[in-house]
């Protein structure tokens, strides 16, 4: 365990202790000394009764910071329960598309009035991002952004930030428009400080890449990802600049999706460690009924077998070998064509090669992991031929194992159906119902036929 998540874990129990111990003095102390993200990360670690106590603790400056870097599942709890003039207090301060996340994990009409609640400024920029889907480019921008012409000379552009007073955070580079505020490219602050005033910024002016609002934030992740970028420019279709967004989102994004991914896998949605337990059941329920289904589809294949079984109960040991290896073996081609896919790595140009790679590889491995599960079988119960049946049936599984594995997410990707969710559920039916299917078949053929 790393420093960091030793110091967490110790902050959890300090709070908890205090909680304990009706000292809310010291909870309040603790709580104070954390950045925003640390007490959402706190809040999120422990259960109901306790985060209400802890919120009610937390400075009324910072609600805002903390709300924006809660996962959805926590804020809209806590949502729930704020009356829409305390949102718009705990958001003013906040970035357009900071307080746009937490406008959508409301009701509309809730959301509604809040907006209505706002400035005209405020309001203006925020229904600016509130158009856009919150998973595109749109829906993840801030608006703040400062924009320059590119023939004025840098000392004009000095004194125009002087008289603005501030900048919006993170701004590595100030964007560079035309007349109409097309998009033209960035000055570097660097170039502000360090070049003669005098010349103009279409000198110093350099071209960046810059994505479409209507762009998925998967692949505003990969663009940054790829240009090590801090901050790019919004455009619409005609190139007009529209905003900006930052590393810090991002990366946002990047958590996001590797939980989605992880807890897909299981099935367990947007399900977060302390949801309540009704909701976490029912939608854990589900998965598990899909899951059922396909047992009973394996048990029945087996069934089909009965006889086979009784007259020979060393089949009924080996069996989970064959199916469990092809599962395995599965698995790690489903993992590797799910990443691909969420990459963009995948195409249907390199569908072929990608498949002729998991082919060979479930035929070398089938090949060599046969031979020793082959081997181990006639030392064990002594017979040659039923070796060479669990040999042979193994091979089979791997490689349609192999098979199934890259080409189920493409199919389900191409459906609109989420791979990570349902891949793993169809993958164990069939390396399941394949191996029960091709060990017990021959069994039936060569050994009682």
């Amino acid at each position: 365990m790393n420093e960091i998540s030793e110091q967490k874990l110790s902050t959890i129990d300090a709070l908890h202790e205090a909680l304990e111990k009706d000292n809310r003095e010291t909870a309040k102390i603790v709580i104070a000394s954390l950045h925003p993200s640390e007490i959402a990360d706190i809040l999120e670690s422990v259960p109901s009764r306790e985060r209400e106590e802890l919120w009610n603790l937390i400075d009324t400056d910072i609600e805002g910071d903390v709300l924006a870097h809660m996962q959805d599942a926590v804020r809209s709890e806590f949502l729930e329960h704020m009356r829409p003039d305390e949102v718009v207090d705990a958001t003013k301060d906040l970035e357009a598309d900071d307080v746009a996340d937490i406008l959508q994990d409301l009701p509309e009409d809730i959301a509604g009035t809040i907006l209505q609640s706002m400035d005209e400024q405020n309001r203006h920029r925020l229904s600016s991002v509130l158009t856009y889907p919150e998973n595109t480019a749109g829906g993840l921008m801030n608006v703040d952004v400062v924009a320059i012409r590119a023939d004025v000379p840098l000392d004009v552009v000095a004194r125009y930030l002087r008289l603005l007073g501030k900048i919006p955070e993170k701004t590595d580079n100030i964007m560079v428009v035309d007349r109409k505020n097309k998009y033209l490219g960035v000055l570097r602050l660097a170039d502000l400080l360090i070049r003669e005033q005098e010349t103009k910024v279409s000198q110093w002016m350099e071209e960046e890449p810059y994505v479409f609002v209507n762009a998925s934030t998967t692949k505003v992740a990969k663009i940054f990802e790829q240009r090590d970028l801090v901050s790019a420019a919004v455009v619409d279709e005609d190139g007009f600049l529209l905003g900006r967004i930052t590393v810090d989102d991002v990366v946002d994004v990047i958590q996001k999706e590797a939980e989605h991914a992880v807890r897909s896998m299981a099935g367990l949605s947007d399900e977060e460690i302390f949801s309540p337990i009704i909701a976490s059941t029912k939608s854990r329920a589900v998965w598990l009924g899909i899951n059922l289904v396909t047992a009973l589809l394996g048990a029945w294949v087996i069934g089909r077998f009965e006889d086979t079984i009784q007259q020979l109960v060393a089949l009924a040991i080996l069996m989970p070998v064959v199916a469990g290896m092809g599962g395995i073996a599965g698995s790690q081609t489903l993992t590797i064509a799910v990443r691909g896919l969420a990459l963009g790595q995948i195409a249907k140009t390199n569908i072929k090669p990608l498949l002729f790679k998991e082919l060979s590889i479930g035929i070398l491995n089938g090949i060599f992991w046969s031979c020793i599960v082959a081997i181990v079988v006639i030392l064990w119960f002594g017979q040659l031929s039923l070796g060479i049946i669990i040999g042979a049936s193994m091979i089979i599984n791997l490689i349609i194992a192999a098979l199934a594995g890259a080409i189920i997410p493409i199919i389900l990707k191409r459906y609109g159906i989420d791979p990570a969710i349902a891949g793993g559920v169809i993958l164990t039916t069939v390396t399941d119902v394949v191996g029960f299917i091709t060990f017990l078949g021959l069994a039936t053929i060569f050994l009682l036929g």
